[in-house]
């Protein structure tokens, strides 16, 4: 299978979308993935078909699939906006007759409007109706079909007028141009807001392409530093980074100190510092100091193109809420067509105004009607809410996440490196007589070096020593402990107060060491609380959200951190199928979000309603849970939480404002309140009403989420 991914250019609205999903699926692609919002097809091809042949095939439904090549040459009108111009250049003449006041008497001339009217007609109809045939033919008809009806209705009558020499009577020439130039326009104000949704987006991407200063070395092993785009490094290569410049790919310092603005990543504004041996993240940027660092990841392997990649899959992915309005999508135009068909003779039955007027209400209705609003309603709200996210460091995994945000009830915690900070440091120890401290601290780090707990990690840290015993047999038992056997055959085993088989121990320490089975000593650390938590807590309260902490620590340790913070419900020493089962429990109760460090918290986030999982930047690609606070960001939950619940909200506005929109323009049109300039002015309303979503969606940017 070969993964494709391709730019397509002319996707206006869902059922674009649609018309090239299902002609892939017709040509043996399964589950393709096709984006409107930002013109991107992506599949996993068969190797027995032919690449070529689906290009041409969708370049055939009236889109234009860019080359992979940057610099393309610039075609004449080859955009929205460079024919809406022309259009326009032939349409004011057309139009300027029809000014009350304005007499220009060769103007009205039928011949003469012609002349006008047709290179419109035929830049129109080339347009919109080569894409209207080939959506037919695929049995989802978009809305260049309606388009390309109205222009030729009233187009056609007009040449049958001037042919039989009463142009003055039927001439609607001007209809035409106008029908054709404002939906151009209207194309063209819909695409711009469109990108505008995805500015967010497009400030990641600006940010993946930028200038490097390489170091090479020569002969004498003299340094040479010379320019190069970020894009031609490669893992290994060294670069200089001055204050003030870009870090073009995920880096690890040689040499040198400064102060990083990571905000572009983690959305945290305020420079992190950062010295030798530590990791900088491609995009980020050096305020003060000077580094020099050796690429550890190039292209899709960088931490910023990971992101770009969920955002990008999250924005893909269809909400439940889209469902209906995707159905009514597909069935919309043909409904509109009859609806037409229906104005036209009823207006001719019921009516006195004759078959030209009945035709121009029956044209009103076509291009009026927008079902374009409908399909970009829930794409729009959910690009600029991932968007949101992204630039302040939430990453959702999928669209649906946003959308269950606002069911949610409760939020449970796990406690080690979500509520505390998951640094810990060895506070004190014991061990039992005949026991010596190197012997007791050489046994720890030799059980504790295996493990992947942050307790663990303390330890085998703290107690490093270069003669580690060498076991025959070492085991970790997830809730419990790490167990060995040395060659001798002695065993050991690492755990909580609960697995000890002699109960010879006071209880309240972390750590209790055995050695065949006997209780040889104990180890404290301590773990500081995260100084957001508490008010991160207190918000939660604030809307309503109850909170549980969820552990397997010990239960004296689980209430110092849960009374401290003020959570409401504690449960602890849970093994991690306890938690697993608890988890399920809460669920049934009411929707619940669970919030994990993502290390050994897995099992447990995919349990929940949304699994939210604080991550270290550059663990973003392995984790499991829908939701990632970016930068150990616990303090932005508060915002996730919120930016879920107002995507939906704008979800709801602009679904109401797309349906509202076409139940009151089409009987208005249709029964003559847009008079004689009825096709002109439905043409234009329809044009700005995407733009009305759009608008509303970037309202999204600017609403306060806590």
């Amino acid at each position: 299978m070969e993964s494709v991914k391709l730019k397509v250019d002319g996707m206006s609205c869902t059922n674009c979308a649609l018309s090239i999903h299902k002609y892939l699926e017709t040509s043996g692609i399964e589950a393709p993935k096709v984006s409107f919002m930002d013109g991107e097809v992506q599949f996993d091809m068969p190797q027995e078909i032919n690449k070529e042949t689906l290009i041409k095939g969708i370049q055939k439904l009236g889109y234009k699939v860019r080359g992979q090549e940057e610099k393309q040459v610039k075609k004449w009108l080859d955009n929205d906006k460079d024919r809406a111009l022309f259009s326009f250049v032939f349409t004011v003449p057309l139009v300027l007759h029809m000014i009350p006041g304005v007499h220009i008497h060769f103007l009205m001339n039928p011949y003469v409007q012609l002349a006008l009217t047709l290179p419109v007609f035929i830049l129109g109809i080339s347009y919109f109706g080569k894409s209207a045939w080939y959506s037919i033919t695929q049995g989802i008809p978009n809305m260049n079909v309606l388009v390309s009806i109205g222009a030729l209705a009233s187009f056609g009558y007009s040449l049958y007028g001037t042919i039989i020499g009463q142009g003055a009577s039927f001439a609607y020439y001007e209809t035409t141009a106008t029908i054709i130039t404002l939906v151009l326009f209207g194309n063209y104000l819909e695409e711009a807001s469109v990108q505008s949704t995805q500015r967010a987006l497009k400030d990641l991407v600006k940010a993946q392409k930028v200038m490097a200063n390489m170091i090479v070395f020569d002969e004498n092993h003299k340094e040479i530093i010379f320019n190069v785009e970020s894009t031609s490094l490669k893992v290994g290569d060294i670069i200089l980074v001055n204050a003030g410049e870009t870090i073009p790919m995920d880096s690890k310092i040689l040499w040198g100190e400064a102060s990083v603005n990571e905000s572009i990543v983690t959305g945290e504004s305020v420079p992190v510092f950062r010295k030798m041996h530590d990791i900088l993240l491609g995009g980020s940027t050096i305020e003060n100091g000077t580094i020099k660092a050796y690429v550890t990841a190039v292209g899709d392997d960088t931490v910023l193109a990971n992101i770009l990649k969920m955002v990008k899959a999250a924005q893909g992915e269809k909400p439940p809420v889209q469902i209906l309005a995707d159905k009514i999508s597909a069935i919309f135009v043909p409904l509109v067509l009859g609806i037409a068909l229906l104005t036209l003779v009823g207006n001719l039955i019921l009516t006195d105004i004759g078959f030209g007027d009945s035709m121009l209400r029956a044209i009103a209705v076509l291009v009026i009607s927008c079902p374009c609003a409908m399909g970009l309603a829930t794409p729009a709200a959910i690009a600029v809410g991932l968007g949101r996210g992204a630039r302040n460091g939430v990453l959702f995994k999928n669209a649906k996440s946003l959308e269950t945000f606002k069911d949610i009830k409760q939020v449970v915690f796990d406690k080690t490196g979500t509520l505390t900070s998951g640094h810990f440091t060895i506070t004190n120890f014991k061990m039992e007589e005949g026991i010596t401290e190197n012997d007791f601290k050489q046994i720890a780090y030799s059980l504790e070096k295996y493990s992947n707990h942050p307790i663990a990690k303390c330890i085998s840290t703290h107690w490093k020593n270069k003669e580690d015993i060498k076991w025959k047999t070492i085991e970790e038992i997830k809730g419990k402990g790490i167990q060995a056997t040395d060659k001798e055959g002695n065993t050991y085993f690492a755990g909580s107060y609960t697995t000890l088989n002699e109960n010879k121990a006071e209880d309240g320490h972390n750590i209790y060491i055995q050695k065949n089975n006997v209780f040889i000593g104990w180890i404290d650390v301590a773990d500081e609380i995260r100084p957001e938590a508490k008010e991160v807590i207190a918000t939660l309260h604030k809307q309503g959200i109850h909170t549980i902490l969820l552990s397997g620590d010990r239960k004296i340790k689980c209430e110092q951190v849960g009374k401290a913070l003020g959570i409401q419900e504690i449960i602890s020493e849970q093994s991690p199928a306890d938690k697993l089962n608890k988890l399920e429990a809460l669920t049934k109760i009411s929707p619940t979000a669970m919030v994990g460090d993502g290390i050994n918290d897995a099992p447990a986030l995919a349990k929940a309603t949304i699994g939210i999982s604080l991550s270290n930047a550059s663990h973003i690609a392995i984790q499991s849970a829908q939701v990632i606070l970016m930068n150990q960001g616990l303090k932005n939950l508060p915002m996730a939480l919120g930016l879920g619940r107002r995507t939906y909200e704008t979800i709801k506005e602009n679904l109401a404002w797309a349906f509202s929109y076409n139940i009151i323009a089409i009987p208005v049109a249709a029964i003559g309140l847009l008079g004689t300039w009825g096709p002109t002015y439905g043409a234009l309303i329809m044009g700005l009403s995407d733009v009305v979503l759009a608008i509303n969606s970037l309202r999204l940017f600017k609403k306060k989420l806590v």
